[in-house]
C-alpha cells in the first residue's frame, strides 16, 4: 500500500485527483504543467467540483464493486457461486494474490488520498471565493461521506486497515483495529451529516450525490459494527431518514432500470448518467456496468454465466413471498422485470434468442416452437453451453437493464444500471436488529413486519419460516427475533451488496452458524450438493458447492502486493 506522496507536486496531485481510475493508458499521456499553480489549477468552481467527482469515481470499477464487494457479500453466504477463474470463492479458497483485491485496496486508498487532499483545497477555494460557502460546505460533506464509505467497506471486508487521514503519508502506516476504523467511519459520517444537504433540496442536476440521509444510514450501520446499538438507533431514527425515505409500494420496482435513485434508495453508484447529470470529469466510466451486471446472466443469454445461484436460496423463500420472482430465477421462471418486458416482450426478444430458437430449439425454444421466454425450461435447464457446472438458477436483480442485450457473438450493449449500495429496507432491518438487541423486541418485530408486508403485497404471514431446506425438507418456524432479522437480510437483500457484511457484523460465529443452518453438510459429500428435488432432477451436481465457512475465512486476506509495499502490514490469520 506504499504510496509515497510526501513530495507530490500540486500538478501531479491535480492529475491524481481528477483522472478517472479506469483511464489506464491515459496515465501515460503527459502535458506541460510547469506553469500550473494552486490558484490556476483550482481557480474555477468547476475544477473544485471535478475534484470531488473524482472521489466518486473510485467506486466505478468492476473489480472493486463486483469482484470484491459483491462477491464477498454473496459468495461468502453460499447463496451464489462462481463459474470460471474465480471459482476459489466457492470453497472459501481465496488467497492474498487474488487479482481483484489489489484493485479494491488500491482504488480505496487512492480515493482516500483524493479525499484527504480535497478538504484543504476546498477550504482554500471557499476562502478565495472560488466556490460559495454553501457549495463548499456541501462538497466537504461529500468528501467526508465518501472517505467514510471507503473505510466502511475496507473494514467490513478486511478487518483493521491503515487509517490515512492527512494529505501526506509515507505509505508505511500500520493497521488500525477494525473498531478504530469503524469509529473513524462514524466520525466522518457525523461530519458529513452537518455539511450535506437533505435530498429534499438537492438540485435535480446533482441527483446521486451524497445526502444527509445517506450519511445517517451509514453512521447507524457503522455504530452497529461497534456494538453501539443505542447510538445506531439515534442515527436510524433521525427525521432525515424517517421523513424522506420510504419503502416502495411494490418490491418489483426495487432495482428497476426506469426507477433508479428512487425514494427507497439512500446511495447508488451512478452509471445511468445523461444530460445535465453527466457532471463530467470522471463520474461515469461507460462499460464497467456491463461487466457488473451481465456476469450474472445465464451463459445462454450473455455469453458469460460467471455467477449462478444456489437452488437452496430459491427454495428458501416462504410461500407467497413476492420477492422470490424478482430476486432469483430458476428453470421455467420468467423474468418479470417490467422494463425488460416493455422493451423486449421478455427475454424472448433478445437477439441471441431470436437468432437461435429455430436452429437450437433445445436451448432457445419453449418446447412448442416459440422463442423461449423463461430462464431455461424444466426439461432443459440453462446449465451453460461450455460443459462446466452451473445450477440453472440465476440472479434476477442484475437482469433489469433493458439496454444490456447479451453477447454470444451478437455484441453486448453496455447499459447504465446504477449499483445501489444502501436502501431504506436495509435501514429498517438494521433498526429492527438494534431494537431487539436493546430490549425493544416488539419494536423490532414491527420494523420486520413493514418489510415483510411489502414483500407479500399486503400482509405477511404471522409465522416466519423458510420454504424448504436445501435438501427438500420442510422447515421449522423461525421464532428467535434475531434469526428473523438475519433471514430477512438474506431474502430482502440477496444479490445486493450487504448480506454477508450484515451477518459478520452481528458477531463472531453468527455468519458461520447461519450458513450451516441454511445448507448443512451432506454426509459423504464434502464439496458439492446433489439436489434431489425440484427442477434439478438429473442427478448431477452442477457445481453447487457445500463447504462450511472455515475459521478465519469470514474476512478477506490483505492483498499480497500491499504487504510487499508496506512491511508494517500484518496478514489476517489463516492466510
Amino acid at each position: 500500500m506504499k504510496m509515497n506522496i510526501k513530495n507530490i507536486t500540486l500538478v501531479a496531485l491535480f492529475a491524481l485527483l481528477i483522472i478517472p481510475l479506469s483511464c489506464k493508458k491515459g496515465f501515460l499521456n503527459t502535458t506541460d504543467t510547469a506553469a500550473a499553480t494552486a490558484d490556476n489549477a483550482f481557480g474555477k468552481s468547476s475544477s473544485v467540483v471535478s475534484l470531488v467527482n473524482s472521489i466518486y469515481n473510485t467506486f466505478q470499477s468492476s473489480d472493486m464493486l463486483k469482484k470484491s464487494i459483491w462477491y464477498y457479500a454473496n459468495y461468502e453466504t453460499h447463496d451464489y457461486f462462481n463459474n470460471g477463474g474465480d471459482i476459489v470463492w466457492n470453497y472459501y479458497g481465496i488467497q492474498s494474490d487474488f487479482y481483484a483485491l489489489p484493485t479494491f485496496w488500491n482504488n480505496s486508498y487512492i480515493g482516500i488520498i483524493r479525499a484527504n487532499n480535497a478538504l484543504p483545497i476546498i477550504q482554500n477555494a471557499m476562502a478565495k471565493g472560488v466556490v460559495t460557502q454553501a457549495l463548499g460546505t456541501r462538497l466537504q460533506g461529500e468528501v467526508y461521506f465518501l472517505r467514510g464509505l471507503m473505510y466502511y467497506y475496507l473494514a467490513g471486508s478486511f478487518g483493521g486497515v491503515p487509517l490515512e487521514l492527512k494529505p501526506t503519508s509515507d505509505g508505511l502506516t500500520p493497521r488500525s483495529t477494525q473498531a478504530q476504523v469503524f469509529a473513524q467511519v462514524v466520525a466522518d459520517m457525523k461530519q458529513a451529516e452537518n455539511m450535506l444537504v437533505s435530498k429534499t433540496v438537492l438540485p435535480s442536476t446533482d441527483l446521486g450525490r451524497a445526502t444527509k440521509g445517506a450519511a445517517y444510514g451509514y453512521e447507524g450501520a457503522a455504530q452497529m459494527w461497534l456494538g453501539k446499538y443505542a447510538d445506531a438507533l439515534t442515527a436510524f431514527n433521525n427525521t432525515e431518514l424517517t421523513s424522506n425515505y420510504h419503502l416502495l409500494s411494490d418490491y418489483m420496482k426495487v432495482g428497476e432500470y426506469s426507477n433508479q435513485n428512487n425514494d427507497e434508495s439512500l446511495f447508488e453508484v451512478q452509471f445511468l448518467v445523461t444530460g445535465n447529470q453527466s457532471w463530467g470529469d470522471g463520474w461515469q466510466d461507460g462499460g464497467e456496468e456491463g461487466w457488473i451486471d451481465d456476469f450474472d446472466w445465464p451463459q445462454e443469454i450473455s455469453g458469460f454465466g460467471y455467477d449462478y445461484a444456489n437452488p437452496g436460496l430459491w427454495y428458501s423463500f416462504q410461500a407467497g413471498d413476492r420477492r422470490k420472482a424478482f430476486s432469483i430465477l430458476g428453470p421455467g421462471d420468467q423474468n418479470l422485470s417490467k422494463d425488460i418486458i416493455d422493451k423486449w416482450g421478455g427475454i424472448k426478444g433478445y437477439a441471441v434468442v431470436q437468432a437461435n430458437y429455430q436452429s437450437n430449439p433445445t436451448t432457445y425454444s419453449d418446447g412448442a416452437g416459440n422463442p423461449i421466454n423463461t430462464c431455461g425450461t424444466l426439461t432443459h435447464p440453462w446449465y451453460g453451453t461450455d460443459g462446466t457446472p452451473r445450477s440453472g438458477y440465476y440472479d434476477a436483480k442484475k437482469w433489469r437493464d433493458p439496454t444490456l442485450t447479451g453477447a454470444n457473438g451478437t455484441g453486448a450493449i453496455f447499459g447504465g444500471q446504477n449499483q445501489t449500495l444502501l436502501r431504506y429496507a436495509e435501514v429498517l432491518l438494521d433498526r429492527a436488529e438494534c431494537k431487539i438487541r436493546t430490549g425493544d423486541v416488539a419494536g423490532g418485530l414491527a420494523d420486520i413486519k413493514l418489510v415483510r408486508d411489502r414483500a407479500w403485497g399486503g400482509t405477511a404471514p404471522a409465522v416466519m419460516q423458510d420454504g424448504l431446506t436445501w435438501d427438500g425438507k420442510p422447515t421449522q418456524p423461525i421464532t428467535d427475533p434475531l434469526q428473523m432479522v438475519y433471514s430477512e437480510y438474506r431474502h430482502e437483500l440477496s444479490a445486493e451488496y450487504s448480506v454477508f457484511y450484515d451477518l459478520r457484523r452481528a458477531g463472531p460465529g453468527v455468519a458461520a452458524a447461519f450458513i450451516q443452518n441454511a445448507y448443512g453438510t451432506q454426509a459423504g459429500n464434502t464439496n458439492q450438493i446433489v439436489y434431489p428435488y425440484g427442477p434439478t432432477k438429473d442427478g448431477k451436481t452442477h457445481g453447487v458447492w457445500n463447504t462450511s465457512l472455515p475459521a478465519n475465512k469470514d474476512i478477506l486476506p490483505i492483498p499480497e502486493s500491499a504487504i510487499g509495499l508496506n512491511p508494517n502490514l500484518t496478514q489476517n490469520p489463516g492466510y
